[in-house]
């Protein structure tokens, strides 16, 4: 609430003021125009001597028929100028704690929970203030003005209409709440479920074709698709049980002012050109009350989609004090000192106590079997999280995520490549960077050769996912990427999944190649191009089990001359 809800609602409350203030002005119109509609009717019926006495109540029947349209118009216009404005922010607020935790999010999050946030939790807040903020502060406003109304001609009648017309405000929204309250946030959960195994179906869909089990696939999203249509039935049984009641005491309320104002009238307090006047006007403001229940039903949604947003503020991001900086060289030299690091949800630590020493210029090459925390360790390397224990130091700077596109630069195993042209998605790692600049990058990539085959050259549109390339195509475009930020340290995470071997071993030396003057950490699943690296380390269970280099780990160690002949097939 402190972080998502309640600042808004600080800043905009001249504007929700404003929107509450229209909202009861057009339920006060809708109730005057029926309470004089009601005396008119009565007072004509009686043939009154003078046309005088009917042409005010006339005048202000027009003038309130015309102000219960313009109210609620203005109501809806300033409610959703505000919403607009707060859902602006949020996704701006969003964008800022997920860009710069991109790398950190997707070790802890699949893309259907992002897109849940994004695409759900976002705009299901909207709700929050047009169903539930607003409705509910006006019709706390009309509970009160109404009250005091009749208090001002009978106290017992007062407390009959507290009694009665808190049932409607605060006693059934109550109920709904408690009683809906699970079934709203297994609705959401089931939406977010859904959106879960669509991404993984969209993604996947050529593994699924392949295996054969689409039909499985099928299964399980129509069986999740049944459960949350089986709960939205639940909901809206309950809808129309509580409908019921709320029109049954609605209509106690009507018939009890009916008996209060027949018996005013046979005291002679009252007029009985009134008592259609007070009955009608009681039709409207009931009927204004009844949207406090929706008002409170899915605050417990709202409340899920506030959690799954800070959650993704509980990612620590490694931003330790600037002064490293100035101890930094252009070709730091890695330092992993005692380095452990656990996720939260393992009992162990995925790294334990990692030592290493990496000069500047080497070309490491980082294996192990999947689990053995190379991905985490990367992850240390790039800034982007933060050590339990131990040190990542760039020379004397220790490592932090505003030194990642500075002095680390990454190409992951599947770069994303945007719907643009080529020009334009090298452009994103230096937006001032001249076309002969581009042109440069992707001759040291071995790509433009095939570019200037093309009609439009670097200029030539690369389609969603840069579908118009192929697999070593697209690595070498982001590598081209990748050099263009020109940072001294490469990290890459396994650049060549995917690839045939020969495209695999091309690719590898034109990366190394092109790289000859940087620091290189290949992280690789295999030994493909481990010849043609400085150094190697194989991570075995969060810890280093070997060092050195190609040759000289044939020569000293039988484990890794094992690894060579079962990755060359021999």
């Amino acid at each position: 609430m402190k972080e998502w809800i309640t600042p808004y609602i600080i800043h905009y409350k001249g504007r929700i003021g404003l929107n509450v203030l229209f909202a009861v002005l057009g339920i006060a119109s809708g109730a005057m125009l029926l309470f004089v509609s009601g005396y008119l009717i009565s007072k004509t019926s009686l043939q009154p001597e003078n046309i005088m006495l009917v042409y005010v109540p006339i005048v202000a029947v027009r003038a309130f028929s015309i102000s219960q349209a313009v109210f609620p118009y203005l109501e809806k216009l300033v409610g959703h100028n505000v919403v607009l404005r707060i859902l602006s922010q949020y996704r701006d607020k969003l964008y800022d704690i997920i860009e710069p935790q991109a790398l950190a999010l997707s070790s802890r999050y699949q893309t259907g929970d992002i897109l849940g946030v994004v695409a759900d939790d976002i705009e299901k807040l909207q709700d929050l203030y047009i169903r539930t903020v607003f409705p509910a502060i006006t019709s706390i406003i009309v509970y009160t003005i109404i009250v005091v109304v009749f208090g001002v001609f009978d106290l017992a009648f007062m407390l009959l209409a507290l009694a009665l017309l808190g049932i409607i405000v605060f006693l059934v929204p109550l109920f709904s709440y408690f009683i809906l309250k699970r079934h709203h946030v297994r609705i959401k959960q089931k939406r977010e479920t859904l959106y879960q195994h669509m991404t993984d179906a969209l993604f996947g869909q050529l593994d699924w074709l392949l295996s054969g089990r689409t039909e499985q696939l099928f299964s399980h999203m129509h069986k999740d698709n049944v459960d949350l249509i089986d709960r939205q039935d639940r909901v809206h049984r309950w809808h129309h049980v509580r409908d019921v009641v709320l029109r049954f005491v609605s209509g106690i309320i009507i018939i009890a002012t009916m008996m209060w104002v027949d018996s005013q009238v046979n005291d002679g307090t009252m007029s009985a050109t009134v008592i259609a006047a007070f009955v009608l006007m009681m039709f409207s403001v009931t009927d204004a009350l009844l949207p406090a229940s929706d008002a409170a039903e899915e605050v417990p949604a709202y409340m899920d989609s506030v959690r799954r947003m800070s959650k993704l503020q509980d990612v620590e991001l490694n931003e330790q004090d600037a002064s490293g900086e100035e101890r930094m060289s252009d070709h730091p030299v890695i330092h992993l000192d005692q380095v452990r690091y656990r996720y939260h949800s393992d009992d162990t630590d995925v790294l334990q106590g990692v030592n290493a020493t990496i000069e500047p210029g080497q070309k490491i090459a980082l294996l192990g079997k999947s689990g053995s925390g190379k991905s985490t360790l990367l992850k240390l390397l790039a800034g982007v999280m933060r050590p339990d224990s131990g040190r990542v130091l760039l020379d004397q700077a220790e490592m932090r995520s505003s030194y990642l596109s500075k002095a680390v630069s990454v190409l992951n195993q599947q770069p994303h490549l945007f719907n643009t042209t080529i020009a334009g998605n090298i452009r994103i790692a230096r937006p001032d960077a001249t076309d002969e600049e581009i042109i440069d990058v992707l001759h040291r990539a071995q790509l433009m050769d095939m570019i200037e085959t093309l009609p439009h050259g670097i200029h030539t549109q690369m389609e969603e996912m840069g579908e118009r390339f192929s697999g070593g195509e697209k690595h070498r475009i982001a590598f081209a990427r990748i050099l263009m930020q020109d940072a001294p340290i490469m990290l890459l995470d396994e650049p060549t999944t995917g690839l045939d071997p020969l495209t695999e071993h091309k690719l590898l030396s034109t990366m190394l190649e092109a790289a000859s003057d940087k620091t290189v950490v290949l992280v690789t699943h295999h030994l493909a191009g481990a010849e043609m690296m400085d150094n190697i380390l194989f991570l075995e269970q969060g810890q280093i089990k070997l060092s050195g280099s190609h040759d000289a780990l044939l020569e000293s160690s039988n484990y890794y001359r094992a690894l060579y002949a079962m990755d060359r097939g021999m």
